[in-house]
């Protein structure tokens, strides 16, 4: 797979486009002006593989709470971008660059007057904070109406580009998002066949776990493959944390990043333990691991062993308990408490190997 070079923009410690590795972002759904809620849940999306956070900023105070946040992300030792997401009031995105925010995005047609997003670019250009701008297909302009959806995603965006553009600015990042998979993939399409800036991607209001896994994955499975992605989230509905371990998963499986890949039976009524609980608790043993391995999980052993022998490691179930295999060779029975325990030795063994 092959990359576009878009235009390399600093956001931190991190760089957004160029030849840098996609990067995963999420949001947090906490009450920014509540820092120590909002710095524990930015600590869980870090643990989780986070590599940008993006905070709301609603009103004055929420932006004075930045510095906080940070002073708050330093003590647990962890450096990460925060992004602040702004409507309306300008005011509120000069306060939070003041406060050390690396990058703000903003809507400059909510914004109002054009001398207000010149302010913004003016602040932005002295403290170097890039500015990500962008569309939702909730709220086009009503002028673009005419246009095929896409395509009028993808002008409302570039109108804004070219407002920054005017005040002489180009630290920019680009997000067009719907909430339909198709609509979502032209509209960055036609985006890049316009502009090289950075883009962010993702589905917008994708929904609830399972809508929003089948709608991102789609949407941006076939715009990474096309080397257009720089920077997404998966926008899920409840804990963000899950958003950052469905888009490690999605990297994973396109070998854009490392990580363990976990393959599982569907069952039948051979199963002798239930494999989903397992897989599952497979998962949690090796979520920190950021090197390949393949983990086979099967619910017994009449065709799981040859089922599973291109996998490094795997368990599958038996009568009272379960067998630990590798490259197809059992090497074990236990107890599952035991074959569990037995499993991540097994695990940590391989990836020593590997490392050796």
């Amino acid at each position: 797979m092959k990359r576009r070079f878009s235009k390399p923009v600093k956001v931190g410690n991190l760089t957004i486009g160029g030849d840098a590795p996609i990067t995963i972002q999420s949001m947090t759904n906490t009450n920014t002006k509540d820092v120590a809620s909002t710095v524990n849940q930015i600590k869980s999306l870090v643990e989780a593989g986070c590599e940008i956070v993006r905070i709301s900023l609603p009103d004055i105070e929420s932006a004075k709470a930045v510095k906080y946040i940070k002073d708050g992300l330093k003590s647990f030792g962890i450096d990460i971008p925060i992004v602040g997401d702004i409507h309306f009031d300008y005011r509120i995105a000069i306060e939070a660059i003041k406060e050390g925010i690396d990058k703000v995005r903003i809507n400059p047609g909510n914004i109002g007057d054009e001398n207000k997003v010149a302010e913004v670019v003016k602040y932005a250009k002295e403290f170097g904070v890039p500015i990500r701008v962008g569309a939702n297909s909730g709220s086009l302009p009503k002028d673009l109406e005419n246009l095929p959806r896409h395509k009028a995603l993808g002008e409302a965006a570039l109108r804004e580009v070219r407002v920054l553009e005017k005040h002489g600015f180009e630290d920019i990042v680009i997000s067009v998002k719907s909430s339909d998979v198709i609509e979502t993939i032209e509209a960055n399409r036609y985006v890049v066949s316009l502009v090289d800036y950075p883009l962010h991607v993702g589905v917008t209001e994708a929904g609830t776990l399972y809508n929003s896994l089948i709608k991102s994955s789609a949407a941006l499975g076939v715009l990474i493959l096309e080397g257009l992605v720089d920077t997404l989230r998966i926008s899920i509905a409840g804990d963000p944390v899950n958003e950052v371990i469905a888009a490690k998963k999605l990297l994973t499986a396109l070998h854009l990043r490392k990580g363990p890949n976990i393959v599982a039976c569907p069952t039948c009524a051979r199963a002798v333990f239930d494999v989903e609980s397992v897989a599952l608790e497979v998962e949690k043993l090796v979520s920190n691991i950021r090197e390949d391995i393949t983990i086979s999980v099967l619910g017994c052993v009449v065709n799981g062993i040859g089922e599973g022998k291109e996998a490094d490691v795997g368990i599958a179930g038996v009568k009272d308990g379960v067998v630990l295999f590798r490259k197809g060779e059992i090497v074990g029975t236990y107890k599952f408490e035991e074959g569990l325990r037995e499993l991540k030795r097994l695990i940590d063994g391989v990836l020593s190997e590997k490392h050796g």
